[in-house]
């Protein structure tokens, strides 16, 4: 569950440019067994009892009391580096979409159809035989281009043309991107009627700077690692003197990471506002050739740019400048060779996932081939896919019992806002302002991407990858010349997450993400509202979080606060942030409480929201008891159920270092900061959770 904090980048590219929106059909019902199951998927009411631990007492430990009984028969998958119930939903939207892009690969389309291009995609995917045969071959146009480079001009515009939308679009703060830099094209935050493409920091080959800077013994091995690797591919490549290469390679990409901001500063959407013209690119960020770059980049007309990091872009800039030609080539060559090795031949994937997956995240075992088939069809294809996958997978009963749900925790928020006694009446009419103008997306979107401009080639497993990277680049640059579509989604239906934009003033629940256990229609209402729930207002929070408070109405970046209430409000942050910092998840590393404080915001007022929801839904009605737990149990478990979670440690260090999530067990156990929990619970002072009343941090 995200904010567009994790939203930041698309990317664009030179030549074609195609539309980028067709008129949806509306999704066909269910079979009628489906529609009208009468069981839950878990327990008799929609919580895991089972998966209970009643040995500790909630007030030590919620995450464990509710979870532990599945924290000890749970592994992780040999082909994972965490294992948690959005990786199950993960799990059952791949089984789905495998069998559709089965049925599309054995029983092809039309010429140009998506049902065509999307079992062309996989079985070009699947075709290991025609793969391995290639071999090396399909790199060598990229290869050859990167050799011709001899000037600084030539090394500017090639690093351009390098530029994609291959940042993770749903991780603003935590994504990383090999390219120089990554690029965001979304409305402009000072006037959201207009585009404006974001250039970000990049060219990092590990997840994050703290990987290159930090001196531990760990972090020195792991480096040492990765210059072994980056000597394995190049040499795969067919490139000499591969272990030198490799050894320069890790100190351009450790200067690199010098430049970079943190995580955190990252996140400071008020500092990354910043409108640089052509002219500012060069006397702003002197050391590349921005004509050729942008040339390279296909956006010689674009007059303005976002500039999110500049000090990082300019110190980026000067070793582009400074750092020898050859060096940058080799640079250029791995990363051409890293990005390609998943669709080349066994040797260059098994060597991309020995690093990548083991060394990186301790995963023991590679995914199926069908897993990563389904993974790469969906990035490359996702609306194509999702159209299908919502007709099989997703019902119109389910969409409107969201619909009501949504409206209901809408009201209970307004409610809250009304309620605060720390806020002034006029901050107070401008929050109840903006949320009257939410926009909820449930399921799939309104318009479906036009995919007829790309050519996918039954066999060209390569070439099918590089051509749809390059036409979502161009649809992405292809933006900055059309009117705003404020309706964009940024994720697929078969997409297990949510998203709140706060420059659409919008939310977004995809159909995959409104499964058990996060949302079952046939659960008990009170576990649902503290499942999906309590992420319905996870998302409408981060609208009003440390990030989403400062956009206004429009979703334009402007102040709305009076300075006493956002001082109250920044005060009441400190204090949650304060409360994570103090979480240590392996010994001697901290969560970094202001990293994942718009986040945990949003989970606290979120669950709040939620339960005020749920009792409002009654009407009045007294609650029942099922199985003998009370409503208000039952609500704090669905909330539980959510984050159910296990690491391996290296994926658990990634995530600290480098994500805005705080883990699962710690979002848990955001209920200490809810006085309804404790009576709920009988948690009594002296307990480990246990916070006085005038501790318990409240926000919205």
């Amino acid at each position: 569950m995200n904010t567009w904090k994790t939203l930041l980048l698309g990317a664009c590219a030179p030549l074609m440019l195609a539309p980028c929106a067709t008129a949806a059909p509306a999704p066909a019902p269910p079979p009628v067994a489906e529609a009208t199951k009468a069981k839950p998927k878990y327990g008799t009411f929609g919580f895991d009892v089972a998966g209970m631990d009643t040995a500790v007492a909630p007030g030590d430990d919620f995450y464990a009391y509710a979870n532990g009984g599945w924290m000890k028969v749970t592994e992780i998958p040999s082909d994972r580096g965490s294992y948690a119930t959005f990786g199950m939903l993960s799990d059952l939207a791949a089984e789905r979409t495998r069998a559709i892009l089965e049925d599309a690969a054995k029983t092809p389309g039309a010429d140009g159809s998506n049902a065509r291009k999307i079992g062309d995609y996989y079985a070009s995917f699947m075709d290991e035989a025609a793969i391995e045969a290639a071999g090396a071959a399909p790199l060598k146009p990229e290869l050859a281009a990167i050799a011709a480079i001899k000037t600084r001009a030539d090394l500017s515009r090639e690093l351009g043309a390098t530029l994609r939308a291959d940042v993770d679009a749903l991780n603003m703060t935590d994504y990383v991107t090999d390219r120089l830099f990554g690029l965001w094209v979304a409305e402009d935050m000072n006037d959201t009627s207009k585009y404006r493409p974001y250039l970000m920091q990049g060219g990092l080959g590990l997840p994050d700077r703290a990987y290159y800077l930090d001196d531990s013994a760990r972090s020195q091995d792991l480096r040492a690692k990765y210059q072994a690797h980056i000597a394995a591919m190049l040499t795969l490549g067919g490139y000499a003197n591969a272990d030198a290469r490799a050894a320069k390679i890790v100190a351009l990409e450790t200067a690199i990471a010098q430049a970079h901001l943190t995580v955190d500063e990252t996140g400071d959407v008020a500092k990354a506002n910043n409108v640089w013209t052509r002219a500012d690119l060069q006397k702003n960020a002197p050391g590349i050739d921005w004509s050729a770059w942008l040339q390279g980049a296909g956006m010689s007309e674009q007059p303005t740019f976002g500039a999110w990091q500049p000090s990082a872009i300019a110190g980026i800039a000067k070793l582009v400048g400074g750092q020898p030609i050859e060096t940058w080539k080799d640079y250029l060559a791995f990363h051409a060779i890293e990005r390609g090795a998943p669709y080349l031949s066994k040797a260059f994937a098994d060597e991309h996932f020995a690093f990548n997956g083991t060394a990186l995240a301790g995963t023991p075992q590679q995914r199926d081939r069908w897993k990563r088939g389904v993974d790469n069809t969906n990035a490359a294809l996702g609306d194509a896919v999702g159209q299908i996958y919502v007709q099989r997978h997703f019902s119109p009963q389910a969409k409107a019992q969201m619909q009501e749900m949504v409206a209901n925790i809408l009201a209970a928020f307004n409610a809250r806002i009304e309620r605060l006694d720390w806020m002034s009446a006029e901050t107070k009419a401008k929050a109840k302002e903006k949320l009257a103008v939410f926009r909820v997306g449930v399921g799939y979107p309104d318009k479906w991407r036009d995919y007829s401009g790309l050519q996918i080639v039954r066999g060209d497993a390569y070439g099918n990858w590089q051509r749809a990277d390059l036409f979502d680049y161009r649809r992405n640059v292809a933006k900055l010349k059309g009117p705003v579509d404020h309706d964009e989604w940024w994720m697929t239906p078969q997409t297990v997450n949510a998203l709140n934009l706060p420059m659409q003033n919008m939310i977004v629940f995809p159909a995959a993400i409104l499964e058990p256990t996060f949302f079952d229609p046939n659960a008990d209402a009170a576990v649902n509202y503290g499942a999906i729930g309590g992420v319905i207002g996870h998302e409408i929070v981060h609208g009003f979080d440390d990030t989403g408070a400062l956009f206004d109405v429009k979703g334009d970046l402007k102040n709305w606060w009076t300075p006493a209430d956002m001082a109250q409000f920044k005060a009441r942050g400190q204090a949650l942030a304060a409360q994570y910092s103090a979480y240590e998840p392996l010994p001697g590393l901290h969560l970094n409480g202001n990293q994942v404080l718009g986040e945990n915001i949003a989970d606290l007022a979120g669950l709040a929201s939620a339960y005020d929801a749920y009792h409002l839904s009654l009407k009045g009605q007294a609650a029942p008891v099922i199985d003998g737990f009370t409503a208000d149990q039952r609500f704090y478990f669905g909330w539980a159920q959510n984050y159910r979670s296990k690491f391996r440690e290296a994926s658990l260090r990634r995530n600290v270092l480098s994500g805005v999530h705080s883990p699962g067990e710690y979002r848990a156990q955001t209920v200490r900061n809810l006085d309804p929990w404790y009576p709920a619970f009988e948690v009594k002072p002296g307990q480990g959770l246990y916070l006085a009343p005038e501790q318990r941090v409240k926000i919205w």
